[in-house]
């Protein structure tokens, strides 16, 4: 089927704290939805089937409670499938949003998804219910070809989100289509966790996802279009990811990727939106990751010999790396119950520092939960002191295989190449209770390659 994803550099409010009337709310957004308008257009015409928008594309950000209040559109959540905003207009009130999504949708012909915040009236009787009397929800719209409105789902991982509550159960939010089956839907920081992203896909069995975000870039292990990959590999899933466009605030990385494959867009150099369009396959039945090749066991002698290990701050966690000199070896570095391993081999040696890195714990550091990590990165500089740091270049190539004994199913194979590029593993998966990734040469100088474990239940 034909995917459209619209990386949005939106139009924000200059003060998103100050009260305002629902007019000029209103008007604000609608310079938001022109552009839409345009991209929806422009993405029917080139065959799409859906097309889907990024989180916060509409209203912004950085709102309190009680500022974005004018910004909020009704949506019911129960009415799935029953309403047609654009042809029942005056069914509910506050609903120009979600009303002008289902007008492009239908004029289109076109399944459209995009993100927006709603309100929803709650009694006093009810004990989750809010002292202003209603709840405020990050909710994202499913709407049909027709402009029917599908699925909504209400954010449940929300990442300082002031302005949004969190619904009291997690939304399992999908919707189905004639040209590839069901997709799952879910938002931003939903995704490192197992309710309701993870747990949506294996109750449903659901095989495509649509993924609204406002990502904000970390590397070496969180890029927001390396980490979807990742997502798409680890559960063998097509993912429609649809970033926001703020470079300043580090925040770019969309696009449209099947576990073999990604169309990708990342730019941290130039303004405006951008559009992506690409035919993929849909996905039916589980292929089975490639395990021939055995990963060898690390020899006594190589344990031995061994580098010295050392601790560095990396995305604020406390991991203790090796450092991966000369042209090949093999090393061995442990934390807590998990210990990783490396072969590896350069073609050429550079005057790069690489480090092998583990670290088996609570991430505490904007948002709370446990994390397993193997991985292979690519230092700031020659110092011990600079692994870990963010860095977007690099020219060795390097032969390896990275696996370690993880203590999670949850691994989320992470492969990125300079100039935030993306590459995919040989081969991966388990053996012998270990998760291993391996490639030979990779399309051009290697950032990361890491195993990216998450132990939900010690979250």
């Amino acid at each position: 089927y034909v995917a459209a994803v619209y990386e949005h550099e939106s139009i924000l409010s200059p003060t998103p704290a100050a009260l305002v009337e629902r007019r000029s709310a209103l008007e604000l957004m609608g310079r938001n939805l022109d552009i839409y308008e345009q991209q929806v257009l422009a993405a029917a015409r080139q065959g799409a089937q859906i097309i889907v928008f990024p989180e916060d594309g509409i209203h912004g950000f950085n709102f309190t409670r009680s500022s974005i209040y004018p910004y909020l559109d009704f949506v019911p959540h129960s009415h799935s499938g029953k309403w047609n905003p654009c042809r029942e207009p005056y069914l509910f009130n506050d609903t120009e949003v979600v009303q002008r999504l289902s007008c492009m949708a239908l004029k289109n012909k076109i399944f459209l998804v995009a993100n927006l915040g709603t309100k929803q009236p709650c009694e006093r009787w009810d004990p989750g219910c809010p002292p202003d009397g209603r709840y405020q929800f990050n909710t994202n719209v499913a709407l049909a070809a027709d402009g029917a409105l599908l699925a909504t789902y209400r954010k449940h991982n929300l990442y300082f989100e002031y302005a949004f509550d969190t619904p009291a159960e997690p939304d399992y939010a999908f919707f189905d289509t004639p040209f590839a089956g069901k997709f799952g839907m879910f938002t931003c920081f939903d995704i490192l966790f197992f309710e309701p992203a993870v747990n949506l896909i294996k109750q449903y069995n659901l095989k495509q996802i649509v993924y609204p975000t406002a990502w904000m870039n970390q590397l070496p292990l969180l890029s927001a279009v390396e980490f979807q990959q990742a997502f798409a590999t680890a559960f063998n899933v097509n993912i429609l990811a649809a970033n926001i466009h703020h470079p300043t605030l580090g925040m770019t990385g969309s696009g449209i990727y099947t576990p073999v494959k990604s169309f990708i867009y990342h730019n941290m150099e130039s303004y405006g939106g951008k559009l992506i369009v690409a035919e993929i396959p849909v996905i039916t039945a589980d292929y089975k990751t490639n395990l021939e090749k055995t990963p060898g066991r690390v020899s006594e002698k190589g344990k031995e010999q061994s580098p010295p290990s050392f601790y560095a701050e990396m995305m604020y966690d406390n991991f203790t790396f090796v450092p991966v000199w000369g042209e090949k070896g093999e090393l061995q570095v442990c934390a807590n119950t998990l210990c990783c391993y490396l072969n590896y081999r350069r073609a050429v040696l550079t005057d790069e520092l690489y480090a092998l890195g583990v670290f088996d714990g609570l991430h505490t550091v904007h948002g709370t939960y446990y994390v397993q990590a193997c991985a292979l990165v690519k230092c700031g500089g020659l110092s011990f002191s600079t692994c870990g740091q963010e860095v977007t270049d690099a020219t060795a190539l390097i032969d390896f295989q990275l696996w370690g004994n993880m203590s999670t199913p949850y691994i989320f194979p992470l492969l990125l190449t300079s100039g935030i590029t993306l590459d995919f593993a040989d081969h991966m998966g388990w053996k012998n209770n270990h998760y291993f990734l391996s490639k030979n040469r990779t399309s051009s100088g290697l950032l990361t390659a890491a195993l990216y474990g998450r132990w939900y239940e010690k979250d």
